[in-house]
């Protein structure tokens, strides 16, 4: 019998963290990372596994120093920590494991830091090692030869992790995507041909996060659509659970942009009470689109990207998504086009990066033949490790710092919101179904829920804001709702939530703003009220600076 513990670094304080309004809802951090209880259900019985998560607690070292093996898994913005950990684990004589993306895609900035390192998927290769290493026997580097048929895969063990601590769950139904974008490394890690679970694996999961009592549960896939025929069979078995008890559990997810060009799909999304869908629409440039390979976002007769993104929301699902500035195609009218883009799209939630060449990435090996990519003084400096084409490196450093302020200004992201849920009239499609006609009871009590939900985190909310004008403003914007949809109790509760992570949008984007760009140092605007514990330990401004950047 073994102790294994496996380990989660914590994340810095990034966009899609929401670490700025945690409080508001009684939680430490938004979700667990998927893998982490599919690791420990892979483990044989007879060993006992510990998670650690560390953006939901502290990491207790004497503890992992008892431990037979301490395995860290992570991704690169987490990869600064994740080496912290492994050096102290491996001072204490412990012996220890790594994998997950950065082992995978960086695999040498990990040399001589753990005992065994897994690139790529170890779905495989993790019971191989833990059944060659009782034997004495392991070898120090696995990599499986083929990827993992996930229809094998067991129910994650859920029981293991501090459900408490989330604010949702996060299940995976699905690897892979058949595009071929030049910046993305989830065709190298997950290839390219969509692999995805069996409807009843799928069902167990969220039988199993019922249970655990999740309300809401996000879908990790990178793109959930990639094999659209196969998805539509599980989706139809999703949709009958979730009639066969009342729709129990709010679903989201990140797909590609193609789903608007699928009727059927966007219904069985919206009966499936997928509210929420992520996109990576990357630019308004399309031009930039044809030169990264999103060619799935420029296809001839789909109509235009704002169409589209109109047709989701047409359909009750609401879009977020991803924007990149610094293509090779941009020069600096990008920084402006942005989030007019948005505006026109009424797209409120929206994460602006940097591009960035990821290692194994065909744009990484294009820009370090062509001598693009910035040493890491200047990496630190600019954000990123690519050298821009049509502009210079501040000019698009500054630039990006425009567009994130403009974009999370309070004028501005409320004219996005209150397009969609005033001029619009934006509705779910759960909501708007004959279905509740028969379940006048779960109607009832889902609708006063929903009442108190809103008035609960709005009262925190107008509570912990100290700034006297944004708070009069978020006031302003609460009554509004109230006033005006006050009959959709499910509308009021969302409405609050989006005021909330203005707030944390705002946040973020202060934070980059007062990046200085000659030391890099970052004001105290990055660090929220919620997690100043963790985010001062064994960090500096200058690494926090970089990671704010590239949030």
């Amino acid at each position: 019998m073994a102790d294994i513990v496996i380990v989660n670094p914590r994340f810095d304080i990034s966009f899609w963290g929401l670490e700025h309004c945690m409080p508001l809802f009684g939680k430490q951090a938004n979700l667990p990372v998927a893998c982490l209880g599919l690791l420990a259900a892979l483990v044989p019985d007879h060993h006992d596994v510990t998670l650690v998560d560390e953006n939901v607690e502290d990491i207790d070292f004497d503890r992992l120093a008892r431990a037979d093996m301490v395995c860290v898994t992570g991704m690169n913005i987490q990869g600064r920590r994740l080496i912290e950990i492994l050096e102290e684990v491996r001072a204490r004589g412990v012996m220890t494991v790594v994998g997950g993306p950065m082992a995978t895609v960086e695999p040498e900035a990990l040399e001589g830091l753990a005992d065994v390192l897994f690139k790529g998927e170890a779905d495989e290769t993790w019971p191989e090692f833990l059944a060659a290493w009782e034997k004495g026997e392991h070898k120090s580097y696995y990599e499986q030869p083929e990827k993992t048929d996930v229809t094998t895969l067991p129910v994650p063990r859920t029981d293991l992790l501090k459900i408490e601590r989330y604010m949702f769950g996060s299940m995976q139904i699905s690897r892979g995507c058949p595009f071929t974008c030049e910046f993305c490394d989830i065709i190298v890690t997950f290839g390219r041909r969509p692999r995805l679970k069996t409807s009843e694996q799928v069902v167990a999961e969220l039988e199993d996060f019922l249970k655990a009592g999740f309300k809401m549960v996000f879908v990790v896939d990178d793109n959930l659509i990639g094999n659209k025929k196969a998805i539509k069979e599980v989706l139809r078995e999703i949709v009958k659970w979730q009639q066969e008890r009342a729709y129990p559990l709010t679903l989201f997810t990140e797909a590609s942009l193609d789903l608007a060009e699928d009727e059927e799909l966007m219904e069985l999304m919206g009966l499936a009470n997928f509210q929420n869908v992520f996109i990576g629409i990357e630019t308004p440039n399309e031009e930039s689109l044809r030169e990264t390979k999103k060619l799935q976002n420029v296809r001839p007769n789909a109509g235009s990207l704002i169409e589209r993104v109109h047709r989701i929301q047409d359909h009750g699902i609401d879009v977020w998504c991803g924007m990149i500035v610094g293509f090779d195609h941009d020069d600096p009218t990008i920084f402006k086009a942005v989030p007019e883009f948005l505006t026109r799209a009424r797209i409120s939630t929206a994460l602006v990066g940097l591009l960035h060449a990821i290692p194994t990435t065909p744009l990484y090996k294009r820009l370090r033949e062509a001598g693009r990519l910035n040493n890491e003084k200047d990496h630190d400096q600019y954000g990123t490790n690519v050298i821009p084409l049509g502009m210079s490196s501040a000019e698009l450093r500054n630039g990006f710092i425009q567009t994130m302020q403009e974009c999370y200004e309070v004028d501005s992201y409320f004219e996005r919101l209150d397009a969609q849920f005033f001029d619009q009239n934006f509705k779910f499609t759960l909501h708007e179904l004959p279905y509740w006609s028969i379940w006048r009871m779960a109607w009832a009590k889902r609708a006063f829920l929903n009442y108190v939900r809103f008035g609960v985190v709005s009262s925190r909310l107008l509570s912990l804001v100290k700034e006297s004008q944004l708070r009069d403003r978020y006031r302003k914007q609460l009554a509004r709702i109230v006033k005006e949809r006050w009959r959709e109790p499910h509308i009021l509760f969302i409405y609050a939530l989006k005021v909330a992570t203005h707030y944390h949008y705002a946040e973020v984007a202060r934070a980059v703003a007062d990046v200085d760009p000659v030391t890099g140092a970052m004001s105290d605007a990055g660090k929220p009220f919620s997690r100043s514990r963790k985010a001062d330990v064994g960090t500096d401004d200058k690494a926090k600076a970089k990671e704010a950047i590239a949030a």
